[in-house]
């Protein structure tokens, strides 16, 4: 561990286990690593450090705390630090410990968190998919919290997008928002940004009242990718009919059938997506032209259910 990040993580520490706020020199005098002993250099590190833990999240007060002086106490109060109980039961637990281990983030940073809210309940479900974590993604999604404008290269373009916020396709991760440029609703593959997107100002926008990001992708489902275009007919039953017309419009239907269920018609230029798609309906849905498409499906299922050697 460097030094500076030694004693970050003591000065972190420090500050939420005193019950009153330290000033610079206590703080100097009981970290390890410490700061410098000369005042200009160490009151310089104390701000970088201080500025760096709040940039990341940690909310570190100041207190007055000599009136002649107008001495300086610091503190993080843990009820503004930790995770505040929210109270679920067993069963709760339980449940959210299936949905986390049925769907997988890259990374385990579902499983820490579902360790914070109580533990781990129960035996984990069958991995139903594996969701990748594409770069920019954290930043994305911290700047949908956040309320930041992003601007980034896309396509050879600048782009300046309010994101109101951040949707699973398909296969892949799209970022919704208003296009200032452009002052229009649009949507961007993130795995498909030039470079890392750059946050803006905290509270730059505000996003419309009860906006639905998923809407946005409505109309064009399955149509970011650049394979040859091919269509593709499915056959969905009725549990999922309307789920899917929704999803895919009333002109996506070919076919409807006597028993509720329908058979619909999409152009797939992305066959990862279009795999996903479907698997995503289990059961339910069925490929039925072009021969091709319906092959790659059985032949990734056959993959996956072939032993490992």
């Amino acid at each position: 561990m460097s030094e500076r990040l030694e004693r970050l993580v003591n000065l972190t520490a420090t500050l939420l286990d005193t019950r009153r706020p330290l000033t610079l020199e206590e703080l100097a005098e009981r970290l390890e690593p410490s700061y410098p002993a000369q005042k200009v250099a160490r009151r310089r590190a104390f701000e970088r450090d201080k500025e760096t833990l709040r940039n990341l999240g940690v909310p570190i007060i100041t207190t007055p705390v000599d009136a002649l002086t107008n001495e300086l106490g610091y503190r993080i109060r843990p009820e503004d630090y930790y995770l505040p109980d929210p109270g679920l039961s067993s069963d709760e637990r339980a449940a959210l410990h299936v949905a986390v281990t049925a769907v997988r983030l890259e990374g385990g940073e579902a499983r820490e968190g579902l360790s914070k809210l109580g533990g781990v309940e129960g035996t984990p479900a069958p991995a139903l998919a594996a969701l990748e974590v594409t770069s920019g993604l954290g930043e994305l999604f911290d700047a949908v919290a956040r309320r930041r404008t992003v601007d980034f290269d896309y396509r050879g373009e600048v782009r300046h997008l309010d994101p109101y916020g951040v949707v699973h396709r398909f296969g892949h991760w799209y970022v919704v928002g208003r296009d200032r440029d452009k002052d229009a609703l649009r949507s961007f593959r993130i795995d498909r940004l030039d470079g890392p997107p750059r946050p803006g100002a905290e509270g730059g926008f505000e996003a419309p009242v009860d906006f639905d990001p998923s809407t946005a992708l409505r109309a064009d489902p399955l149509t970011y990718g650049d394979d040859e275009p091919v269509t593709a007919q499915v056959l969905v039953d009725v549990s999922h009919a309307a789920w899917v017309v929704d999803k895919l419009g009333e002109p996506a239907v070919v076919e409807r059938r006597a028993d509720g269920g329908v058979v619909v018609a999409l152009d797939v230029v992305n066959r990862e997506a279009f795999r996903s798609f479907v698997l995503g309906l289990l059961e339910h849905a069925e490929v039925l032209a072009p021969p091709e498409l319906r092959q790659d499906i059985v032949d990734w299922l056959r993959a996956v259910a072939e032993p490992v050697a």
